[in-house]
C-alpha cells in the first residue's frame, strides 16, 4: 500500500510540474508570437509606403504581400488566453510552492518559542492553511457548478466560462492536499520543506576559487565584508 501511495504521489508531483512548465512555456511563446504579429503589420505597411515613395516596385510588392498575409492572421484572442494560462499556472504554482517550501514565511515569533510550542504552532498553521484552501475550493466548486448551468462564455475565445473557472476548485483542493501532506511529513520527521532561493538548478554549489586562494579564504573574505 505504501509503495502504491508513493507512486501516486510521484505521478501527481510530476503532473503538477508538467502543467506549470507547459503553461509558462505556452504563454510565453504565444505572447512572443502576438507581439511579432503586431509589429509585423506596422513594419509591412512602412515597407510598402517606403517602396511607393521611392518608386521601388519589388519592395512595394513585398510590403503589400507581407501585409496581406499578416492581416489575415487573427490573434485578438491571444491576450485572453495568456491571462487564463497565467491564472491556472498561479493556482497550481501555489500548490507547488507549498510542497517545495518556496512560499515566504515569517517565523520570527515562532523561533522564540520552546520546541514543543513551535511544533504545535506549525501544525496549527498548516492545518489552518489546509482548511482555508479547502473552503476556497468548496466555494469555487459551488460557483463553477452554478455557472455551468448558464450559457456564459469568455469574450474572445467564447469558451464556456465554467471550464476557465475550474482553476479555482482544482488549484485550491490541490493546495489543501499539499498543506496536509506537509503537515503529516512534519509530524513524522519534524522537518518542513525548504527551498534555497540562492540555488540555481543545474549549477554546481561549489564555492568558486581563485588561483592561489582556497575556498576557506574566499568565505572568510566574504564574511569580513
Amino acid at each position: 500500500m505504501g509503495t502504491i501511495l508513493k507512486i501516486i504521489l510521484r505521478i501527481l508531483d510530476r503532473l503538477e510540474e508538467v502543467i506549470i512548465a507547459t503553461l509558462i512555456a505556452a504563454a510565453t511563446l504565444l505572447i512572443f508570437i502576438a507581439v511579432v504579429h503586431r509589429y509585423s503589420t506596422t513594419i509591412s505597411v512602412d515597407i510598402m509606403k517606403f517602396g511607393r515613395a521611392h518608386d521601388i516596385a519589388w519592395l512595394t510588392a513585398a510590403g503589400t504581400a507581407a501585409f496581406n498575409f499578416v492581416r489575415h492572421i487573427n490573434l485578438t484572442w491571444a491576450q485572453e488566453l495568456c491571462i487564463y494560462m497565467f491564472v491556472w499556472m498561479a493556482k497550481f504554482g501555489a500548490a507547488y510552492g507549498v510542497r517545495t517550501g518556496i512560499h515566504v514565511g515569517v517565523d520570527v515569533a515562532t523561533q522564540k518559542l520552546a520546541p514543543e510550542n513551535q511544533y504545535r504552532v506549525i501544525i496549527f498553521g498548516l492545518l489552518c492553511g489546509a482548511i482555508f484552501t479547502f473552503v476556497i475550493g468548496s466555494l469555487g466548486t459551488n460557483f463553477v457548478y452554478h455557472m455551468a448551468q448558464t450559457d456564459q462564455t469568455s469574450p474572445d475565445l467564447e469558451w464556456p466560462a465554467w471550464m476557465i473557472y475550474l482553476a479555482i476548485p482544482l488549484g485550491s483542493y490541490l493546495m489543501s492536499f499539499r498543506f496536509l501532506q506537509v503537515m503529516v511529513g512534519f509530524a513524522r520527521t519534524g522537518e518542513l520543506p525548504h527551498h534555497d532561493h540562492g540555488h540555481v538548478e543545474g549549477v554546481a554549489d561549489d564555492t568558486p576559487t581563485v588561483p592561489g586562494i582556497v575556498a576557506h579564504d574566499v568565505a572568510v573574505a566574504g564574511a569580513s565584508r
